[in-house]
C-alpha cells in the first residue's frame, strides 16, 4: 500500500492513495474533490470508474460538482433561507431563487488542510476546515473533518465529523458519478441498482421538494427487487420529465441503509453502505455535454451519483430527519464503496 502526493497549482495537491490488489483513488485537497478511481474489472484490469476532468484547471468552477465534497448543506434550500429558533437566516441565491450546494463557495470551493496516515492494511487522507460564522450565510463556526480511508478489501471510506459553537443546519455528502463500464466506455444505461426503499421525494418544477413523499410501487422509482437505470430514462411519469427525463430524486432508505449496484460487461460490483438516512440519485441528466473529461467528452448519462445524505427539505416540512446540528455535539456519518 502506498500514498503519493503530486503539487498541482497555487496551492492544490493530489493525494493518491493505493492499495496491494490494483484499486487506488486520487483526490484534491480543494474541494475535496476525487478526480480518479481505479478499480480492476473481472479480468484484473484497472480502469477510471468516476468522472474527471481532463484538466486540472476545470476544477476551479466545476458546475457540475464532478467528484466534489459538498457542505454545509448538499442538496437545494427553497428560497435560500432557513429558520431556526425565531432566527432567520439568509443564504446565497446560486440557482434562480434558491441555494444549491451549500452555494458558489462552498466546501467544494475549499483547499482543505491535509495530512495522512499509514499502515498495513490502509491508507488514508485526513481533510480538515473551519467555516466561519454567516460565511455563506450559515450560523456557527462549523469545524469539519473528512477522512478518506482505502482498505486491501477494495473499500474505501469517506468518514465525515463536524462540531459547530452554535446550532446548524449540516447535510454533507460527496457529489463523485460513478460509471462502473471503465474509462466512460458506456453510459450507465446498463447498470442494474438495487436498494430498498419505500418512498421518494416529490419535486416542483424548480426541482425543489414539495414536501410529498410518493410511495415508489409499481413506479420506475421502485429499486427493492433492482432495476437497469435505462429503464427510468423514458419519460414516463412527470417526475421524470421534470428531471430531465431520468432520475434527481431523493429517495428515503428503509432498514438496510445499502446500495448494490453490478455493470455486467465489466463484471464490477459496487455496494455501497452508510448511516444517512437517505440518497439522492442523480443520473447527470442534466450534465453539460462536450466538456473534456479524462476519458473523453461528456454526454448526458455518463454517470451515476449516489448522494448519500440527509435532506434540507428539513429545513421547510415536516417529517424529514433532522439536519440540525445541535451547539457542540458530534456530527458523525460515514459512506463505505466496496468493490468486487
Amino acid at each position: 500500500m502506498y500514498i503519493a502526493k503530486k503539487y498541482i497549482r497555487d496551492k492544490w495537491k493530489e493525494y493518491t492513495l493505493a492499495n496491494d490488489h490494483g484499486m487506488s483513488v486520487s483526490i484534491l485537497n480543494y474541494g475535496g474533490i476525487i478526480t480518479k478511481m481505479m478499480v480492476p474489472d473481472q479480468h484484473g484490469n484497472a480502469e477510471n470508474i468516476v468522472l474527471g476532468y481532463k484538466e486540472y484547471a476545470d476544477y476551479a468552477s466545476n458546475s457540475n460538482f464532478l467528484g466534489a465534497q459538498i457542505g454545509r448543506v448538499a442538496g437545494r434550500i427553497q428560497d435560500a433561507t432557513l429558520k431556526h429558533d425565531g432566527q432567520a437566516y439568509t443564504l446565497e441565491r446560486n440557482e434562480g431563487n434558491h441555494h444549491l450546494h451549500g452555494g458558489a463557495s462552498g466546501f467544494h470551493q475549499v483547499i482543505w488542510d491535509a495530512e495522512t496516515s499509514q499502515s498495513n492494511d490502509e491508507v488514508s487522507l485526513i481533510l480538515s476546515h473551519t467555516s466561519s460564522h454567516l460565511e455563506d450565510g450559515y450560523p456557527g463556526n462549523l469545524e469539519v473533518t473528512i477522512t478518506y480511508t482505502l482498505n486491501n478489501a477494495n473499500e474505501l471510506t469517506l468518514t465525515y465529523q463536524a462540531i459547530s459553537d452554535q446550532d446548524t443546519p449540516i447535510a454533507l455528502t460527496n457529489h463523485s458519478y460513478f460509471n462502473l463500464n471503465g474509462d466512460m466506455k458506456d453510459t450507465v444505461y446498463n447498470h442494474h441498482v438495487q436498494f430498498e426503499t419505500g418512498y421518494f421525494v416529490e419535486m416542483d418544477d424548480e426541482l425543489i421538494p414539495t414536501g410529498k413523499l410518493i410511495d415508489t410501487a409499481g413506479t420506475p422509482f421502485e429499486f427493492q427487487k433492482g432495476r437497469l437505470l435505462g429503464d427510468g430514462f423514458k419519460p414516463d411519469t412527470l417526475q421524470q420529465k421534470i428531471a430531465g427525463n431520468g432520475y434527481d430524486h431523493y429517495f428515503i432508505f428503509g432498514k438496510e441503509k445499502e446500495v448494490n449496484v453490478v455493470e455486467t460487461n465489466s463484471g464490477r460490483k459496487m455496494e455501497i453502505r452508510t448511516n444517512q438516512p437517505g440518497m439522492v440519485l442523480y443520473t447527470a441528466n442534466g450534465l453539460d455535454a462536450g466538456l473534456e473529461l479524462s476519458n473523453g467528452l461528456s454526454e448526458k448519462y455518463a454517470g451515476v451519483c449516489f448522494e448519500a445524505q440527509a435532506h434540507p427539505a428539513a429545513l421547510h416540512h415536516e417529517g424529514f430527519p433532522d439536519i440540525i446540528l445541535r451547539k457542540d455535539d458530534l456530527y458523525s456519518r460515514y459512506i463505505t464503496y466496496s468493490f468486487k
